[in-house]
């Protein structure tokens, strides 16, 4: 009885610290980042015009993890990554699609991974910018776990992660903008730091034109992307005072004002709902999105157009001297994300 005892202890004593040294290492190694880090600073820089008319291409890609095969421990599924053949093939084609992009200007993309187990350690990062070498590619790191412990049966383990800008127009500076807020301790440490990054484009009137790429929380309460929305909402008006130009466009994870609740062909996630106050920002500011098709799939089970459950969360807003001349939700039917791609057409006005 003794001996089944002190086993247990023991068994006790080093489940204790294992933990323990894993929170230290999570504390010690946890990224911090400043409120704003410059990414970018160029020595010269493109002029715009300030009629230029311009595309954008958004896609949160899912770190190429989320197939239509796929569902999520974190969703309420089981799966935590799929196959390496499954990751390498969804990485080809994001590619191929964004090649088949014609004249874009910009690419917004999200969940792109440098060096994660969920994606085998592929660098997608330097894959997507070797491919694009034409474009000036940029990163906002948002995630940088040494190891996330969960689930325990098959732990997330290590993950760097984060947005990916590519521009046509090699901007003046690119800085990361940190946003406020994150879990309790230690949740928070095993969590994504949340950011938005801000491409920065001179406009012959002496104004800039500002490509701004979010990826907003998940996973919370609404509180976090309360307090990232106001953080933003600031920013953004002190840039429209200064007479900028703006765009942004992401994974909003929450829908945007007047959004409807239907599509055609399509079943809408009223359950896991929340929206944008239609008050936010001024009635000038526009978001520009679609209803058609939907842009984003929960990840509970894998995909079945029959059943499974949708939403618009990924579209772009519009400071009141933008115009905006076209928007299309592309249906790829969540083959290679749990996120469709959304393309758009803006113009400065004069």
């Amino acid at each position: 009885m003794k001996k089944i005892l002190k086993t247990i202890l023991y068994l006790f004593i080093v489940i204790v610290l294992v933990f323990a040294g894993l929170i230290i290492t999570a504390i010690v190694t946890d990224y911090k980042p400043a409120e704003t880090v410059e990414v970018y600073k160029a020595k010269s820089s493109n002029t715009i015009s300030d009629t230029l008319e311009f595309n954008i291409v958004n896609w949160n890609i899912g770190y190429c993890g989320l197939d239509a095969s796929m569902d999520f421990f974190y969703d309420g599924g089981t799966h935590v990554r799929p196959s390496e053949e499954n990751v390498i093939e969804n990485l080809k084609s994001v590619i191929s699609f964004l090649n088949t992009q014609e004249n874009i200007d910009f690419f917004l993309l999200q969940e792109v991974d440098k060096k994660s187990k969920r994606s085998y350690k592929i660098n997608q990062y330097d894959t997507l910018q070797n491919t694009f070498s034409n474009y000036h590619s940029f990163f906002g790191k948002n995630y940088d776990v040494f190891f996330v412990p969960t689930p325990p049966t098959e732990p997330y383990g290590k993950v760097v992660s984060g947005l990916m800008t590519l521009s046509k127009f090699n901007p003046v500076e690119v800085v990361r903008h940190q946003f406020p807020g994150n879990y309790g301790f230690p949740k928070g440490l095993f969590m994504l730091d949340r950011c938005f990054l801000v491409n920065r484009i001179p406009v012959s009137n002496g104004k800039q034109l500002l490509i701004i790429n979010t990826h907003n929380s998940a996973y919370d309460d609404g509180s976090l992307k309360a307090g990232q929305m106001t953080y933003l909402k600031e920013f953004l008006l002190t840039e429209y005072e200064k007479g900028n130009y703006i765009v942004v466009g992401g994974d909003w994870n929450q829908c945007p004002p007047d959004v409807e609740t239907s599509f055609a062909d399509f079943h809408f996630d009223t359950k896991n709902f929340s929206r944008i106050d239609k008050n936010y920002l001024p009635s000038d500011w526009k978001w520009v999105f679609s209803n058609k098709t939907p842009t984003n799939r929960r990840v509970a089970t894998p995909y079945d157009k029959n059943t499974s459950v949708t939403t618009v969360i990924d579209y772009f807003l519009i400071s009141p001297n933008v115009e905006n001349l076209a928007i299309e939700n592309i249906n790829l039917d969540f083959k290679n994300s749990d996120h469709q791609p959304v393309k758009a057409r803006f113009r400065l006005k004069k």
